[in-house]
């Protein structure tokens, strides 16, 4: 890593790196998310999009496409498609989790209600498709549609696997594959095509984004039994309360005794909850060791992302890229 990059966040490297890209695609953002006739839409829009998130996933297809030397405008809409898709997502989940934080603000939910989250998350997605059909590209379309489904597809077997003690890691990956991986592979996959990149190329793109976002939800998954409010945007064991089974809790339920066993049905399939549960619950993953193992599952797939760059050509934007993987894994190591 060269000491310019090192004194700065790869995070922030690359906004740096995109900022003119990313002042077109926030500019844009701002011009599709308005309404003449229901002025809510961007008031919940605006709520959310402009709480300071990182924009993470507009960046990675801005990325892909200038690596590859496009000069064009449509990675500015495919970059605001991918950012809208994103923003639907979380305006419904917080609905279906009825969370009351994100991103360390009261949710849109909250402060409106959930037929406003829920209808303008379905503004925002029919918003994200007028972006990508100007682009041109039936490919691109493909892509992101599938991911659209995708995503809704993850988010439906979380339902259901997310309190089912006979969940494994496989279902696991299954979910997160959906709900998380689908939008960072179409961003980066995207970005490629829109460039004319080889198909070589495009799958390593695929291939990067696919495991960059495996590796950013485990990280966000552990963090949940160890963070900040501050550094993952809600309190530490949420997904505990709500009852989810994620990669900690699954390693531990795979290795529990027939008394542990009992403990996982009590909080996790029947949610009856008490007082020292969640301490419990992070004592028993700390005796299986479940944390560290999961530490190693997320470092395992920030590997896989950085050795799927060697397919792409020099730039300082692969080696941003490279950075940003080990970022994602950074709170964990």
């Amino acid at each position: 890593m060269s000491l310019d990059r090192a004194v700065q966040k790869p995070i922030d490297a690359l906004a740096a790196y995109l900022a003119g890209d990313m002042d077109a695609v926030n500019t844009l953002i701002r011009q599709r998310m308005a309404s003449e006739h229901a002025p809510r839409i961007p008031e919940v829009t605006a709520h959310l999009v402009e709480a300071g998130g990182k924009r993470l996933r507009p960046m990675l297809t801005l990325a892909a496409a200038r690596m590859l030397g496009y000069q064009g405008d449509h990675h500015v809409r495919l970059a605001a498609t991918v950012e809208f898709i994103h923003t639907a997502t979380l305006l419904h989940d917080d609905v279906v989790d009825e969370s009351a934080q994100r991103r360390g603000r009261p949710t849109a939910n909250l402060l409106w209600d959930n037929k406003s989250s829920v209808l303008v998350g379905d503004y925002l997605f029919s918003r994200s498709f007028q972006l990508m059909v100007e682009t041109g590209s039936l490919r691109v379309l493909d892509i992101l549609s599938n991911a659209s489904a995708t995503i809704a597809e993850g988010e439906v077997l979380q339902l259901s696997a997310a309190q089912d003690l006979r969940t494994d890691e496989a279902i696991y990956m299954k979910v997160v594959r959906g709900k998380t991986a689908a939008l960072f592979s179409a961003a980066t996959e995207v970005g490629g095509v829109i460039a004319g990149a080889p198909e070589e190329q495009v799958k390593a793109f695929f291939t990067y984004g696919d495991a960059l976002g495996i590796a950013f939800q485990i990280v966000d998954d552990l963090l949940d039994y160890g963070g900040t409010s501050s550094v993952i945007g809600k309190n530490t064991g949420d997904d505990f309360r709500e009852r989810k089974l994620t990669m900690p809790v699954i390693k531990a339920v795979a290795q529990a005794s027939a008394e542990e066993r009992d403990f996982w049905r009590r909080v996790i399939e029947k949610g009856d909850q008490r007082e020292g549960d969640l301490e419990h619950a992070m004592s028993l993953m700390a005796r299986h060791g479940t944390m560290e193992a999961t530490r190693e599952e997320a470092l395992r797939w920030a590997a896989e992302a950085k050795a799927a760059l060697d397919a792409l050509p020099a730039h300082n934007l692969r080696d941003m890229l490279r950075d940003l993987a080990d970022y994602v894994v950074a709170r964990v190591r």
